[in-house]
């Protein structure tokens, strides 16, 4: 028996990675390995968030064991570097079972933390205090605007409206360090040596219908009932889990601030927007191959053989 493999099955939200996955683990069982499945999606993280983040319910997992789903209450805040090091204690775990570890996610710094080789700068709280400071001030706009003129591909994948991430940018860069906070390292080495990664890929017009449909199926399946639970517990507050795709806007039309036909809107255009970023992050990656979602797994396992 070979030792244990990484595989990582990701992409863009909405293009069938947890069902491939699924098929994987199940294919691998089959060969006489069994598999174990790493979630690295950020908001599948937090406990209660399950709708908005087409989170896969315990009962339809097949049997198959997962980790890192619901560890984070919504006010917590979700950082890559503690990610990591969660993730790599779960797959080294999985590997001493004897089993392969299937890492599944569309969040493109959560998965590189993981499968490559990355060392994250060194904080200064003082530093970041100040920033934040900034921040609160001048609107994450203008922060964003700084971080273009000193580091304009950092910028570019950095989201205009996430002020915690323009934050971190800025704290490395005013510390002489290059920030990998939305890039990949230059020559990236794989953590694990034994590590596949898989693409799945829709076509542009088919992927956008397929989001559109989804958005309008969170409302169906009951987002704001979610939302108004989560609020609860404490939503607003939650540094990271408060600025969801979907859950922000489910927000604003709680309170007012948007009609629903407005907050399905916008969560269209944002998820839109988000899996195009993914697909450029994803594309980037010197050793991946990419496969339609009804991809027969049994191939998948065969290209490693």
């Amino acid at each position: 028996m070979p030792p244990p493999r990484l595989w990582g099955v990701v992409g863009a939200t909405g293009t069938g990675k947890t069902e491939l996955s699924l098929r994987l683990g199940e294919e691998l069982a089959s060969r006489g390995r069994p598999a174990e499945i790493i979630n690295a999606d950020a908001m599948q993280l937090y406990r209660g968030m399950d709708i908005g983040t087409a989170k896969l319910p315990p009962e339809q997992r097949r049997g198959i064991p997962h980790h890192l789903f619901d560890v984070l209450d919504v006010t917590d805040e979700a950082a890559v570097a503690w990610y990591q090091s969660q993730a790599r204690d779960a797959i080294e775990a999985v590997f001493s079972r004897g089993a392969d570890a299937i890492l599944v996610g569309g969040s493109g710094l959560y998965v590189s933390s993981v499968v490559y080789d990355f060392r994250f700068p060194p904080h200064d709280d003082a530093l970041r205090s100040r920033l934040e400071e900034d921040l609160a001030r001048e609107g994450a706009d203008a922060l964003h605007a700084r971080l273009r003129a000193l580091d304009p591909d950092t910028a570019e994948r950095v989201d205009p409206r996430n002020g915690r991430r323009i934050v971190r940018a800025l704290e490395v860069l005013a510390q002489g360090e290059r920030t990998h906070g939305a890039t990949l390292p230059e020559a990236p080495v794989l953590w694990h040596p034994r590590t596949t990664l898989l693409g799945v890929h829709l076509d542009r017009a088919e992927l956008v219908a397929r989001l559109d449909r989804r958005v309008e199926q969170m409302w169906a399946s009951g987002l704001l009932d979610e939302v108004r639970h989560l609020q609860g517990l404490g939503l607003a507050d939650g540094p990271t889990a408060s600025r969801a795709i979907g859950y922000a806007q489910a927000a604003d039309q709680l309170d007012g601030r948007l009609t629903e036909a407005e907050a399905i809107a916008a969560t269209q255009s944002l998820t839109r927007r988000y899996a195009r970023r993914q697909v450029s992050w994803f594309r980037r990656y010197p050793e991946i191959a990419w496969y339609p979602p009804d991809t027969d797994p049994g191939a998948l396992a065969d290209s490693t053989a």
